[in-house]
């Protein structure tokens, strides 16, 4: 199964809006995607619930993984946006 590990660039990491914004990503994306924090248990990236619950803060690195057609650029897609800082971009880098 691919795999991405990125860390979190937002200043507030996974939390309120930064996560809106990439749990609307992840839900248009072709293929289930999946993150997870260190050994934890993955959760589905567009479950707003689930990524709360990670706990990702600023610089805390993360894992995608997806599985089908399309899961290597669903990760790129995704791991590019955590990558940024959605705190300063807003809505508009979206992707």
């Amino acid at each position: 199964m691919p795999e991405r590990t990125v860390a979190v660039a937002s200043r507030s990491g996974l939390h309120a809006r930064p996560a809106k914004i990439f749990v609307e990503a992840a839900a248009r994306q072709t293929v289930p995607v999946r993150i997870r924090v260190g050994g934890g248990k993955a959760v589905p990236a567009n479950s707003m619930l689930g990524v709360l619950t990670l706990g990702a803060g600023h610089g805390t690195e993360v894992t995608l993984e997806a599985e089908g057609p399309g899961a290597e650029e669903a990760l790129a897609a995704l791991a590019d946006l955590l990558s940024r800082d959605l705190d300063a971009e807003g809505a508009e880098g979206a992707v």
